[in-house]
């Protein structure tokens, strides 16, 4: 019974949760209508993005080419389709793995900061200080960090992308002597826009929700240091679970689509 009440009050939060980010998004969309973007807190938002997770995705991406190639190489052998192998790992990762790697990276690097950070902000009440002095902190603090995640995540995939091909490229090279003209030959000739559109798009759409739920978390983050820590925290477990579905919900339109 206990258990029973546990779900339920976690399905009730949840649903609590959906409704006051919906109105929170409402509220960032209005102030960014009637006061615009500051550009110089924008631009330094990206810059922190990126520098927080650039080293990270880079050696993540690197692996992660490396891995797929040694792990399908020999699966692809068994049937003599080794010439398969850049196209598949260079779709597989341009698609799907790629996007949501990343994404997870950024949801925990970057999502559990931007929570952290404005909760802090609500327990020192900067927030309040910047609300009795004049400046709108939706508009300064809440619109930069959520438009700054939703600009960087493409592009951060897109670098990452490109260190998984390259890892893929060496652990190809070292293990059937594929020259660089001949994988890359391979590696693009199954890629088109058809499959770089779609991924731009969910990437733009999980940056928007990590910057989303890490600002709503921690914008209304409860009183206290526990409140910090249950704002990071919790920031990135609904960004990570918001990913998935956004990608799901993505695949299903693409099929759609096509």
């Amino acid at each position: 019974m206990a258990g029973r009440n546990k779900i339920k009050d976690s399905i009730t939060d949840l649903l609590i949760d959906i409704g006051e980010i919906g109105s929170f998004v409402s509220t960032i969309s209005y102030n960014l209508l009637k006061h615009g973007v500051n550009l110089q807190e924008l631009s330094k938002q990206c810059y922190r993005i990126g520098n927080k997770t650039l080293p990270l995705i880079s050696i993540t991406g690197f692996i992660l080419g490396l891995v797929l190639t040694l792990q399908s190489g020999p699966t692809l052998a068994k049937f003599g389709a080794e010439s398969m192998l850049p196209g598949m790992v260079s779709l597989s990762i341009i698609r799907e793995i790629g996007p949501v790697i990343v994404a997870l990276i950024v949801a925990g690097k970057v999502g559990s900061g931007i929570g952290a950070e404005l909760a802090s902000m609500r327990v020192t009440e900067q927030l309040d200080a910047m609300e009795v002095s004049g400046t709108n902190p939706i508009s300064f603090v809440v619109t930069t960090r959520v438009i700054g995640v939703s600009i960087m995540l493409p592009l951060l995939v897109l670098y990452a992308d490109a260190f998984s091909i390259l890892g893929s490229y060496i652990s190809a090279s070292a293990a059937y002597n594929i020259s660089l003209e001949a994988f890359a030959h391979k590696a693009f000739d199954v890629i088109h826009f058809s499959d770089l559109i779609p991924t731009i798009i969910k990437t733009f759409f999980f940056g928007f929700a990590i910057g989303l739920i890490g600002s709503y978390k921690g914008y209304f983050a409860k009183r206290g240091t526990e409140g910090v820590g249950e704002a990071a925290n919790s920031a990135v477990v609904l960004s990570s679970i918001s990913i998935f579905i956004i990608d799901l919900l993505a695949v299903q339109m693409t099929h759609i689509l096509n």
